[in-house]
């Protein structure tokens, strides 16, 4: 019997980003078909779309206009596309619900403990449903912990991280790391340190590009 061909997958992203979402969905859908061919670590990045973002976020409509000059139209047309992306891959968004945009710094502060306790892509999926899927407020600490128990992660752990500043330089740290190398739009798929692998791309993508990596491997 063949040994699976072991890859690191570093996919950089932020639970604010719904190409994220997508892209993390039709990656481990292609992971899924290369089961026995490909043993893959995946060990998620931090990106902040919005560093800057104020604690009580802004309504999501608002600011895509004031980002990224969009009209209404462009903004339905594209959400409309995001909808049908996500339900061929069986993830929900419900745009209605995700009415605002938030900080997401101590998202990923609690990513960082969840990738040392090993829950990291439980948590991780979790996020991503809890604000796409159910709106949710992603910044808020009491929303956060419950997310984090749901995952299986220690609920007072969890106070005590958000209530301070732990982790929050190794958070700081690999968001400055993966932009020196060129990472400035998400999601970012690095497989073994050196390929990339830009945007939401459909799982059939994802299964060739990762065939090759191995092949020439």
């Amino acid at each position: 019997m063949t040994t699976p061909a072991s890859v690191r997958i570093d996919f950089v992203s932020d639970v604010s980003c719904p190409w994220c979402a997508i892209g993390l969905a039709s990656l481990q859908q292609a992971l899924a078909t290369l089961d026995g061919e490909v043993a893959a670590e995946i060990h998620f990045q931090p990106f902040e779309l919005n560093p800057q973002m104020a604690a009580e976020g802004e309504d999501s409509t608002e600011h895509l206009v004031r980002k990224y000059g969009s009209s209404a139209d462009q903004i339905d047309a594209n959400r409309a596309m995001i909808r049908e992306r996500g339900a061929a891959l069986g993830f929900t968004f419900n745009m209605d619900r995700r009415s605002r945009v938030y900080n997401t710094f101590d998202a990923h502060r609690l990513l960082h403990w969840a990738e040392l306790e090993g829950l990291h892509i439980a948590l991780k999926q979790i996020l991503l449903r809890a604000y796409f899927t159910d709106g949710e407020d992603v910044s808020a600490h009491d929303t956060l912990v419950r997310l984090a128990v749901e995952a299986g992660l220690d609920a007072e752990r969890a106070r005590q991280i958000l209530a301070g500043d732990e982790f929050a330089d190794e958070v700081r740290a690999q968001e400055q790391f993966f932009q020196s190398r060129g990472i400035h739009s998400v999601p970012a798929t690095i497989v073994n340190g050196q390929h990339l692998i830009s945007g939401g791309q459909p799982p059939e993508a994802f299964e060739q590009a990762l065939r090759q990596i191995v092949a020439a491997a």
